[in-house]
C-alpha cells in the first residue's frame, strides 16, 4: 500500500472509531426518562447510567494508552472497538438497570483503549509536514462527537427507540475491525509494564471522579464523598511521588516541566470544564425551561456543535503555520464570550435568535482549540513518547469534563432547580457565568503555550536540549 494511501486508510479508520466512542459521552443523556419508565430504573440508577460511562472512560485512559505501548497499538486498538462494540450490544439488550450500568461501564473501558490509540495511531502515520491538519481533523471530530451527543440522542430516541443509541454501534464496530488489519502494528518504548502505577493511577481517579459524580446526590459534606476525594487526591499524590522514581514510568513527570506540555493540559482542563458542564445544563434548558423536545433542543444547539466540521481543519492547518498557541487561546476567549453573552440573555422567555450569536461564537472557539491542541500535546514530547503524551491529555480533558458537569449542576441546584421554567433559569445563569469565567482563566493559561519557533531556531533549542540531557 503506498504511503498517502496507507495515510487517508489511517485517518478513516481511526476518526470513525474516535467519533463512535466520544458520541456516548453524552448521547444517552436525552433518552434517560424513556429509560426510567422502561426498566424502572431509580434517580441514582439514571444518574450511573450516564456516570458508569464516564468514569471507566476518565480512569482507564492512562491505562489504555501503556497497555497499546507495551502489546502494541494496532492490536489494543482492535481490542478496545471489540470491548465496545460488544458492551453496546449488551447495553441495547438490558432488561433491568443493573444490566444496563454493567454494560456502560465495560463501553468506557473499551473507549478509555481507543480513543488515546487514535492519535497515537494517526500520528504515526501521517508526514510531520502535515501532522497539523491531520490532528485539526482528529481534533474537530472529537469535538463535535462530543456536542452532537444530545441531537443524536434525540433524534434516535424520538424516532425509533433508546435502545437504537446502542444498536447503533455495533454494525460500526463490526466494519471498523476487519478494516483495521490494514492499520501498520507499532509499540512505545517501554517493554516493561509499570503496575504500580497503572494501579495507583487508576485507583486515584478512580476515587477522584466517584466523588465528583456522586458530590450532588450525596452531598459534598458526606463521609462518603470526602473520603473518596481524600483517599483519591492521596493516591494520586503518591503516583506522582512513584512515578518521579520508577526506572520506566508510565508518565514521566518530566513532561510537565515543558512548558508547552503542561500549558496546554492546563487550558484542556478548564475547556472541558466549561464546554461539558454547559451542553449538559443548556440542553436541559431549552427542554425544561422552553418546552421543546429532546431533538429540537439539540437542533437549537446545532449552530454551536456544528461549527468544528467547518473550521477546525482550517485552523489545524494554520496551526502548522503559525502554531497552536494564538489559535487555543483566541479559541478559549471566544467560547468565554460566548458563554457570558448566553448567561446575559438567558430567561425562561428569551427568544431563539437572541442565543444563535452566542452559539456560533461559541462553536468558533472550541473548532479554534480543538485543532491545534493535540498538535501542541504531542510536538513537547519525543515520537516514542506520544502515547503516554496522548493518554494524558485525554484523561484530563475527561476529568475537566466530569468536573464541570459536577461543579455548574451544584451551582445550579443551590441556585434554582426544576420546580418552574424561572427557577430552572435562576440555577442556569450563575452556573453559565462560573464556567465562562474558568474558560477565560484557561485563555490565560494558553498564552503560557512558547510561541511557534523558526526551523532553524528549533534546531539549535533542539541541540542544546540534547547536550543538557546528556550532562
Amino acid at each position: 500500500m503506498k504511503p498517502r494511501t496507507r495515510t487517508i486508510w489511517t485517518f478513516a479508520i481511526t476518526s470513525i472509531a474516535l467519533f463512535m466512542v466520544v458520541l456516548d459521552n453524552l448521547v444517552v443523556s436525552t433518552a434517560l426518562p424513556v429509560i426510567r419508565v422502561d426498566l424502572g430504573a431509580s434517580l441514582q440508577q439514571l444518574e450511573w447510567t450516564v456516570n458508569a460511562y464516564t468514569l471507566t472512560f476518565a480512569v482507564f485512559l492512562l491505562t489504555g494508552a501503556a497497555l497499546g505501548d507495551r502489546f502494541g497499538r494496532k492490536k489494543l486498538f482492535m481490542l478496545g472497538v471489540a470491548l465496545f462494540t460488544g458492551a453496546s450490544a449488551a447495553a441495547a439488550l438490558a432488561p433491568s438497570p443493573e444490566w444496563l450500568i454493567a454494560a456502560r461501564s465495560v463501553q468506557g473501558f473499551g473507549a478509555a483503549i481507543v480513543m488515546p490509540l487514535t492519535l497515537t495511531i494517526l500520528s504515526a502515520a501521517v508526514p510531520a509536514e502535515r501532522r497539523g491538519l491531520a490532528l485539526g481533523a482528529w481534533s474537530g471530530i472529537a469535538g463535535l462527537a462530543v456536542a452532537m451527543g444530545p441531537l443524536v440522542g434525540g433524534a434516535v430516541v424520538s424516532g425509533i427507540s433508546w435502545q437504537w443509541i446502542f444498536w447503533l454501534n455495533v454494525p460500526i464496530g463490526i466494519a471498523v475491525l476487519p478494516l483495521a488489519t490494514r492499520l501498520v502494528e507499532s509499540y512505545g518504548p517501554d517493554k516493561a509494564l509499570d503496575l504500580p502505577g497503572l494501579g495507583l493511577v487508576s485507583t486515584g481517579l478512580f476515587g477522584i471522579v466517584w466523588g465528583l459524580v456522586n458530590g450532588n446526590s450525596d452531598g459534598w459534606s458526606s463521609p462518603s464523598i470526602v473520603g473518596a476525594l481524600a483517599v483519591g487526591a492521596a493516591l494520586l499524590a503518591t503516583f506522582v511521588a512513584w512515578e518521579l522514581r520508577a526506572a520506566e514510568p508510565m508518565l514521566p513527570m518530566r513532561f510537565f516541566r515543558n512548558r508547552a506540555f503542561a500549558a496546554a493540559n492546563g487550558a484542556s482542563l478548564l475547556m472541558y470544564f466549561g464546554m461539558f458542564g454547559s451542553i449538559f445544563l443548556l440542553t436541559q434548558f431549552f427542554q425544561t425551561a422552553q418546552g421543546y423536545s429532546p431533538l429540537a433542543a439539540g437542533l437549537r444547539i446545532l449552530p454551536w456543535t456544528a461549527m468544528p466540521m467547518f473550521v477546525a481543519p482550517i485552523a489545524g492547518a494554520l496551526s502548522d503555520r503559525i502554531g497552536g498557541r494564538p489559535l487555543m487561546a483566541l479559541g478559549l476567549a471566544l467560547q468565554a464570550i460566548g458563554l457570558a453573552w448566553i448567561a446575559a440573555v438567558s430567561t425562561a422567555t428569551t427568544s431563539y435568535a437572541s442565543f444563535v450569536g452566542a452559539f456560533v461564537l461559541s462553536g468558533i472557539g472550541m473548532a479554534l482549540f480543538f485543532a491545534p491542541v493535540a498538535n501542541v500535546v504531542l510536538s513537547a514530547v519525543r515520537p516514542q513518547e506520544e502515547g503516554k503524551a496522548s493518554g494524558t491529555n485525554n484523561a484530563i480533558r475527561e476529568m475537566g469534563g466530569v468536573l464541570g458537569v459536577a461543579v455548574l449542576a451544584s451551582i445550579f441546584a443551590h441556585a434554582g432547580g426544576y420546580g418552574t421554567p424561572v427557577t430552572f433559569t435562576d440555577g442556569l445563569v450563575p452556573a453559565l457565568w462560573v464556567g465562562a469565567a474558568v474558560v477565560a482563566v484557561g485563555s490565560g493559561v494558553a498564552l503560557l503555550i512558547p510561541r511557534k519557533r523558526r526551523p532553524a531556531e528549533a534546531t539549535v533549542l533542539g541541540a542544546e536540549e540534547l547536550v543538557s540531557e546528556a550532562a
